[in-house]
């Protein structure tokens, strides 16, 4: 299929009571939406894939490696693959990320 269209609506959700997350997938990555509840923890984690991720909505906290990192709407944050990170979610949150495909 040369072209596809979605509506997140109509995209199967997945994930459990504090976060609501919605795959789209693609031949070199992925793209994701992220809803998450306010007072969620993101443990320290990291991902063998690069990754962006763009806040739509809310407010966060980011640690990683460079630091903390205040997260409002339009902030791009962006993940070489096995950079670790933790995120703590002040606010409910809106979240689009893009994960592409290990190499």
């Amino acid at each position: 299929m040369d072209t596809a269209h979605f509506h997140w609506d109509e995209v199967a959700p997945y994930g459990d009571a504090k976060a609501d997350r919605r795959l789209i997938p693609g031949m070199a990555g992925d793209l994701k939406r992220v809803l998450v509840k306010a007072g969620m923890v993101a443990a320290r984690h990291a991902h063998a894939f690069e990754q962006f991720f763009m806040v739509a909505e809310g407010t966060e906290v980011l640690i990683c490696p460079t630091g903390e990192i205040a997260l409002r709407p339009g902030v791009v944050v962006h993940f070489a693959p096995d950079t670790w990170h933790e995120a703590r979610f002040d606010t409910d949150a809106v979240i689009y990320e893009v994960n592409f495909q290990e190499k």
